[in-house]
């Protein structure tokens, strides 16, 4: 089931998923809408939030009847849906949010079906001893409400659904606005998988039109059990407001520090890689470097023979008016820079033609030196665009490093030999996930060690989610009994 992938065959499945190793891609423009997808009507996705969450509460009762190894039988067939389907979910999460790239978004659809955990992550824990026998269990919420992101909008629905279904959960959804028929075609693909493994017809279930008054009623229904988000910090606020008990997943800012024991050109080709990847989508994707001063020429050299293309400070202003954009509080006048949701997640080149640069295919990073205090450092943009600041030596670096994170304490990156700085770095900026010496997709599993998940849970605590992280123990006594020792 689960793949341990080398960084050869990452580079393999990323370059060949658009020339059928897994899939075609559909050629003519597709016709969406939250209800369907190429007239073709979605299973599970409903008119009114209520009889969502109606639906959700029947597939919970109809999961909770099912065995372990029946609940496996509909996560493998889901699997296998995953892989086969994965180019069209690709090219539709494309062509709705024009963002990100569909060779990668196909890999990231192949890690979810090979790299999720099932019921495997449920196991019971026994403590016995003189006064009998105590079995702790993994029991499900019940009813899960699921709200997802954007960015990764299927794969965090099909993700979240092999876990919670795992778990033993029935869950509904309220997808992102920008990315309704993507999800929705996810929640379609989890409902023919049961269908087609002998489970109910409506396992999971959504909404044709989520907005925020969606959302509340899911918040606010006593069905819902345990609240469950991936976005930006506004709706994770709201959910961890809810009363609920709630799993966070929230955003990140993360650094990289490159010292003077790194593998240089090693460095500078995995920055690039985890920086483009899906066009700087993923959350965890490097945001800023922080390089040495004696090795930053070389870095920047290693970077611009893997696909960056580096602009002059000027052009660095003159793109930072583009893709931040100014915004007024109207209840309070005060201006703010947000970034520009136009820009966010497109191709370098397409970015650098805005300030009037054109390049060849092969740009994928803009890269540029600036201060700390400039905002490419300092906003999380989700755009291959790439600082890079001068620091003195590891102290220097560290600190800066840690202030750029903005106590998101999700994601940071260094590239070094020296495994002092390595655990200096760890313990100030206290993230969910640390990467040493690999690009930032190593720290979801992908060509490295470890399962996936696109609900990284900073803010709550649950870390890299997985099946376990949707349930709640239950302990059961025997006393003075079965203790056979």
């Amino acid at each position: 089931m689960a793949i341990n992938w080398t960084d050869a065959q990452i580079e393999e499945i990323v370059a060949s998923v658009m020339k059928g190793l897994t899939g075609e891609a559909p050629k003519a423009k597709p016709q969406y809408c939250g209800a369907g997808y190429n007239g073709k009507k979605y299973i599970g996705v409903y008119e009114d939030m209520n009889d969502a969450i109606d639906a959700a509460e029947a597939g919970y009762r109809a999961i909770r009847a099912m065995s372990l190894e029946e609940r496996e039988k509909v996560i493998n067939i889901i699997r296998d849906l995953c892989r086969k389907e994965a180019p069209t979910m690709a090219s539709l999460g494309v062509d709705e949010t024009k963002m990100g790239r569909v060779d990668h978004k196909t890999a990231k659809h192949i890690l979810v079906a090979d790299k999720t955990p099932g019921t495997s992550d449920i196991v019971a824990d026994v403590k016995t001893g003189d006064y009998g026998l105590t079995l702790t269990e993994m029991a499900p919420f019940g009813v899960v409400g699921s709200i997802t992101p954007s960015t990764n909008p299927s794969e965090t629905v099909i993700c979240n659904s092999i876990g919670m279904i795992a778990a033993g959960n029935g869950v509904v959804f309220n997808p992102h606005p920008n990315a309704i028929a993507t999800s929705n075609y996810a929640v379609d693909l989890i409902n023919r998988a049961s269908a087609m493994a002998g489970g109910p017809s409506v396992l999971v279930s959504s909404v044709v039109k989520p907005t925020l008054d969606t959302a509340s009623i899911m918040y606010k229904d006593p069905r819902i059990r345990l609240l469950v988000c991936t976005g930006g910090p506004g709706v994770v606020k709201s959910v961890l407001s809810s009363g609920k008990k709630a799993i966070g997943a929230g955003a990140g800012n993360p650094p990289v520090i490159v010292d003077d024991t790194a593998d240089i050109k090693k460095a500078g080709k995995d920055i690039i890689d985890g920086c483009t990847f899906d066009n700087n989508l993923p959350c965890i994707a490097e945001k800023e470097v922080f390089a040495f001063a004696n090795i930053a020429d070389e870095l920047i050299d290693a970077m611009k023979a893997n696909g960056a293309y580096l602009i002059s400070s000027q052009d660095a202003d003159k793109l930072a008016k583009i893709v931040l954009v100014e915004k007024t509080n109207p209840k309070t006048g005060i201006k703010s820079k947000i970034v520009n949701r136009d820009c966010v997640g497109r191709d370098a080149k397409v970015l650098l033609e805005k300030i009037g640069i054109y390049v060849g295919n092969d740009i994928r990073c803009i890269i540029c030196e600036t201060s700390f205090e400039h905002e490419f450092v300092q906003e999380e943009l989700m755009m291959p665009i790439l600082p890079i600041v001068r620091v003195k030596n590891i102290d220097e670096a560290i600190s800066l490093a840690v202030k750029a994170e903005h106590g998101n304490r999700h994601t940071a990156h260094m590239h070094s030999k020296n495994i002092d700085n390595l655990t200096r770095f760890a313990r100030a900026v206290e993230t969910t996930i640390f990467v040493k010496n690999a690009p930032s997709y190593a720290g979801i599993g992908f060509g490295g060690e470890g399962h996936t998940t696109f609900t990284i849970a900073g803010p709550t605590g649950e870390g890299i989610t997985s099946a376990r992280s949707f349930t709640r123990k239950r302990r059961c006594v025997l006393s003075e009994s079965f203790r056979i020792i």
